[in-house]
């Protein structure tokens, strides 16, 4: 009589943490150029911006 509503599409994704820039470098194993690159190209996820200059990226604990 309803709809079905596909779970994965409507749960939002629970980030526990933000981390910084040589956090992500030492967990991914890339350097700054890499990473910057691969997200212009879309291989990579965007950071959040935390002002100014300042960005995250979202972590899982």
């Amino acid at each position: 009589m309803g709809e079905e509503i596909d779970k994965g599409a409507t749960e939002t994704r629970r980030v526990t943490r933000l981390i910084r820039l040589p956090e992500v470098q030492h967990r991914v194993g890339l350097g700054r150029s890499t990473i910057y690159r691969w997200m212009s190209e879309g291989k990579f996820p965007k950071p959040v911006q935390l002002g100014g200059y300042a960005v995250a990226w979202g972590g899982k604990t």
